[in-house]
């Protein structure tokens, strides 16, 4: 069977404008990208990206000190060995960041799709073909910052909007008057409230009707999310930022401390990861909903996984939506009603802006094998 014949990475700087500052939630003006291709003795590619937001050398010293070796040389078809062996490298002084396992997964997925000529979800073995989506917004300041992001989601055919604020209930009765009865409604303030805060707050939007509260405390906080869970009735999600994969986001499980279940493929530990969480989520009769991964070509690999799940309502759509993108070409495909459809090429299905990558690339590394 063909091996994995080298390991690329490109350091890229994505530009972001000053609407990602507000509320104490901040982030930089620009940060980086870690872009990974992975090719094998055919010449066939697969493709994934690694957040480098606070440093692109901290992934990097992962990407090339530890997991290209475990990689290269592998059968292009050893995805489940090569993550178990990527796993067991994390005990024994490994301890990767949870950001930097998920898109070598990714490029591994891409590449045996692109050999099976199937797209990625087909590969996995479909369930859908297309998913709604929920205008994921950014923290902002004032009350009319909301109502006009609100009416713009509106504008835009959708049916669904997550609120990323802090404890403004202001803000949250603002954005349901203004967006009427029939608007799906999610709260996300990626907060560490206390019980006592939480069940406040929870209690106003379930007043107002909003779907789901998300992360009101800090994910390893097990207790505070089942005492929580006990108290509302609003489905209470979390484990967004859970470490250890499925075994980290089974314990939130057992003990009753989420109603719904997250994942990425950028956070979890690739696709082998997410769909894992997935069925394990499923088993227990719970959604699991996937969080955005702030960049096209692991949002693409989300919206593969989601298409071939069962236990998921929704597509996270992060704002402002041209610059979470990159360092994808061309738009996500989003209809007038609200619905994402799934590329129909193989792997991914996308294409990656190669002129940008290369404006943009500060540093670019290749490992092959020997």
């Amino acid at each position: 069977m063909p091996r994995i014949k080298s390991f690329e990475t490109w350091v890229c700087r994505r530009e972001r404008g000053p609407q990602y500052n507000a509320q104490g939630h901040k982030f930089s003006s620009a940060d980086r990208v870690v872009l990974i291709k992975i090719t094998d003795e055919d010449g066939f590619e697969g493709i994934g990206t690694c957040i480098g937001e606070r440093s692109s050398s901290i992934p990097l010293a992962y990407l090339h000190d530890i997991i290209a070796p475990i990689v290269l040389g592998r059968d292009v078809h050893d995805r489940e060995a090569i993550w178990h062996d990527l796993w067991k490298t994390y005990r024994p002084l490994g301890f990767y960041p949870i950001y930097v396992t998920g898109p070598v997964d990714v490029a591994l997925w891409d590449l045996a799709a692109k050999r099976a000529n199937l797209p990625l979800y087909k590969y996995i073995g479909a369930m859908r073909d297309s998913l709604p989506v929920y205008y994921s917004c950014q923290f902002m300041d004032t009350v009319d910052d909301y109502v006009q992001d609100v009416k713009r989601c509106l504008s835009m055919g959708l049916t669904a909007y997550k609120v990323h604020s802090k404890d403004n209930l202001d803000i949250f009765s603002a954005v349901r008057e203004t967006a009427g009865p029939d608007l799906v409604l999610i709260a996300d303030p990626v907060a560490d409230w206390t019980v006592e805060h939480a069940t406040r707050v929870g209690r106003h939007l379930e007043t107002l009707n909003y779907y789901w509260l998300e992360e009101p405390f800090r994910d390893w906080d097990i207790e505070k999310y089942s005492r929580l869970c006990e108290i509302l009735e609003i489905p209470i999600a979390g484990t967004e930022t859970t470490e250890g994969a499925s075994w980290g986001v089974a314990q939130s499980i057992i003990r009753r401390a989420v109603d719904i279940v997250r994942a990425d493929v950028s956070w979890k530990s690739g696709v082998t990861g997410t769909l894992k969480i997935a069925h394990l989520a499923e088993a227990f009769g719970l959604n699991c909903e996937l969080h955005s991964a702030m960049m096209g070509p692991m949002d693409m690999a989300n919206l593969h996984v989601s298409c071939a799940m069962n236990n998921i309502e929704y597509f996270e759509w992060h704002m402002h939506e041209d610059q979470w993108r990159f360092p994808m070409k061309g738009p996500y495909d989003i209809d007038d009603k609200g619905v994402i459809h799934v590329p129909q090429g193989p792997g991914l299905g996308i294409e990656i802006d190669w002129d940008t990558v290369d404006k943009t690339t500060h540093q670019c590394l290749t490992f092959e094998a020997k």
